[in-house]
């Protein structure tokens, strides 16, 4: 299997590099594109891919403050599922699973997809109602997930611990064709594969203000001057708030921090990803044998993109009783990354009160499961105007009172 290291993302992230590295100084836009993406993260590149490839919008600057996926598309833990419990929610993130079977083939870049299956584990009678609920919900939407007893996921998870005294595995909604993908790689062959299209890649290009005219959007300011463009899409995950504030609109979302961490590597031991919500953990064993471990959003808004003690002995001590074995282990890295969260815990894929400008945030902890089905929903939206994926993700459903509640499937977002 191949491995990812320092020099490599360094590499790969230099390839976008393009003429663009001279600093502007011209109050007035050097070019015009058909579309600005904002957010070099796994869903702007995704959107930009997919307005490339299926509607032959190829004219197009994604610009980037950072580095090419150095955001949430980085920080993550990589899990892929589409068990959600509302119709739309199952729609998005079964799109986006499916489109992840074929995606290195699609991109011609090795994204190390493993379909090795998801369960969420019920520890309580009332999780145990809720993911029945789920898997009657999922086979009415063609979603494959079904309810499994605790002897089945003793099974497929062996060093699991089914007993506990407090938590006692009661049973898991198991989804057998979910799994996990490299994370890294999503960015890189989304973002090659638009390079190949003739797309600009911008890298450490801040946007500092939106540009706009009679209530319709013209182009960006940012840190390298003065860009036009004809539509733009704002796609910047836990910073959201603050690009829609320079369009001059608010956005219902608040921005906290969710935490992750490795293990040191070890020997093969579990070949599945099992997320406990009950106890707010979730597990699964790396190519290279780290455990990866996460667990819930921090408690208040925050910005920040680092670890911190307390999250390690919440979310471990909430593991070990489940997985005894990993109190022996080390642990190698902690992180985090800026999640932006809607009152329901359904994303927002939208147009604005600024003409043009379009809106794709609030995914909360499912960022990364999302991202095939989230481009290719917002790449229609903001190239015909609608799209059956988008539709009922509008930001103007809480005016409406239209929630999306996935508070449940959601998980550790709640």
């Amino acid at each position: 299997m191949k491995r990812y290291s320092a020099f490599a993302v360094a590499r790969e992230a230099a390839r976008f590099h393009t003429g663009w590295e001279r600093a502007w100084k011209s109050p007035e836009p050097r070019k015009t594109y058909d579309v600005i993406i904002v957010g070099a993260g796994g869903h702007g590149l995704a959107t930009a891919y997919y307005l490339g490839r299926n509607f032959g919008i190829t004219n197009v600057a994604i610009l980037e403050k950072g580095w090419l996926g150095g955001g949430n598309t980085g920080r993550n833990t990589t899990i892929i599922r589409s068990n959600y419990l509302q119709d739309p929610s199952a729609a998005i993130y079964e799109k986006a699973r499916s489109l992840y079977e074929d995606l290195s083939q699609d991109l011609n870049y090795n994204v190390m997809f493993s379909p090795r299956g998801v369960m969420m584990l019920a520890q309580t009678e009332h999780e145990v109602r809720g993911y029945l609920r789920t898997a009657h919900a999922n086979a009415l939407q063609g979603v494959e997930t079904r309810f499994i007893q605790p002897d089945e996921v003793k099974k497929l998870v062996p060093i699991i611990n089914i007993d506990g005294p407090r938590y006692p595995v009661l049973g898991a909604l198991w989804q057998p064709r979910g799994g996990t993908a490299r994370h890294d790689a999503v960015a890189w062959g989304y973002a090659r594969a638009c390079s190949d299209m003739g797309m600009d890649v911008i890298q450490k290009c801040e946007v500092t203000g939106v540009r706009q005219e009679g209530g319709k959007v013209t182009g960006v300011e940012t840190s390298r001057g003065a860009i036009g463009c004809n539509k733009l899409g704002i796609v910047v995950a836990g910073h959201s708030g603050v690009l829609a504030e320079m369009a001059g609109f608010r956005l219902p979302i608040e921005s906290v921090a969710l935490q992750a961490l490795v293990s040191e590597p070890v020997k093969p031991c579990m070949d599945v990803v099992v997320m406990a919500n009950t106890v707010h953990g979730y597990m699964s064993q790396s190519d290279k044998g780290e455990m990866v471990i996460g667990g819930g959003a921090d408690g208040f808004n925050n910005y920040t993109q680092r670890g911190s003690f307390h999250h390690i002995e919440e979310t471990v001590r909430a593991l070990i009783e489940t997985f005894p074995m990993i109190s022996r282990l080390k642990m190698l890295r902690q992180w985090g990354g800026i999640v932006d969260m809607t009152g329901d815990r359904s994303p927002i894929l939208s147009k604005t009160p600024l003409e043009n400008c379009f809106i794709n945030c609030g995914w909360g902890t499912g960022g990364f499961k999302s991202i095939p089905g989230s481009g290719w929903g917002f790449a229609e939206l903001m190239a015909r105007g609608h799209s059956s994926l988008c539709e009922d993700f509008s930001m103007f459903r809480f005016r409406e009172g239209k929630f999306i509640d996935e508070s449940v499937a959601a998980g550790v977002a709640h």
